[in-house]
């Protein structure tokens, strides 16, 4: 299945400590490949060998146009318990184009299946947050229809992560998880974001593995925010 794609916006650069490929690699890549937006997201400090604080501080001083695309500089914000507190505190995410949050095993306090869902609806419910980066890795035991209704509520983007699909990854149950997503997100109608997770610049905006999935849900296109720059920008509230 092919969809038309504008953009891509949950990316990493040799900043977040474990990608490989610089800001100017990642834009070249994405105009290249004929995106209009692309959103660089690097990782907050939970993660070992990633960004200091500062360098979120420092954010203005990059072009927020460059090689003919725009871009949305930001970060992949890690969630730390179950009650939904980040890792990131709000000085810093007011510096941040788009801020992303997502449970990474590295530095995740795991709770029930019921204590893991509050934690994020909590999350969800943040004005702060944009998206939540792969809720469907099986990173932490989830209830997903409650997740999707506060996402609807709430605007906030629900993502299908492309890398965690991989089978090198060794995510066995985010097939299944993603495929819940979407039907669930296909019934109560809610938009969702495709995210590649690009960790070099010739991943961007590949989504083969999750429109595999949208495919056989039958999701419809016009819930996949990747097709329209203005679409994503609005149900955000991005200016």
């Amino acid at each position: 299945m092919k969809i038309k794609t504008e953009l891509d916006v949950h990316t990493h650069t040799i900043a977040s400590g474990h990608a490989f490929s610089t800001l100017q690699e990642m834009a070249k890549a994405a105009s290249d490949k004929g995106l209009k937006l692309l959103g660089i997201t690097e990782h907050s400090s939970g993660i070992p060998g990633s960004c200091d604080p500062i360098y979120f501080r420092n954010l203005h001083v990059v072009p927020r146009q460059m090689y003919g695309i725009e871009l949305l500089l930001g970060a992949e914000i890690n969630i730390l318990d179950t009650a939904g507190h980040l890792d990131m505190d709000e000085f810093y995410l007011q510096k941040l184009d788009l801020r992303i949050a997502g449970i990474h095993s590295l530095c995740y306090q795991q709770g029930t299946v019921e204590e893991n869902t509050q934690g994020l609806e909590k999350v969800i419910c943040n004005p702060y947050i944009h998206i939540i980066s792969h809720p469907g890795d099986g990173t932490a035991k989830l209830q997903f229809e409650p997740l999707v209704l506060a996402a609807k509520e709430h605007h906030t983007l629900l993502e299908i992560n492309n890398s965690s699909l991989k089978p090198c990854r060794g995510k066995l149950e985010a097939r299944g998880n993603n495929l819940e997503i979407l039907r669930l997100c296909k019934q109560y109608e809610v938009p969702v974001i495709l995210g590649s997770d690009a960790h070099i610049s010739f991943d961007i905006a590949d989504y083969d593995l999750a429109l595999e999935l949208v495919a056989e849900t039958e999701f419809p296109e016009s819930l996949i925010m990747n097709t329209s720059v203005t679409n994503f920008k609005t149900y955000l509230n991005i200016g």
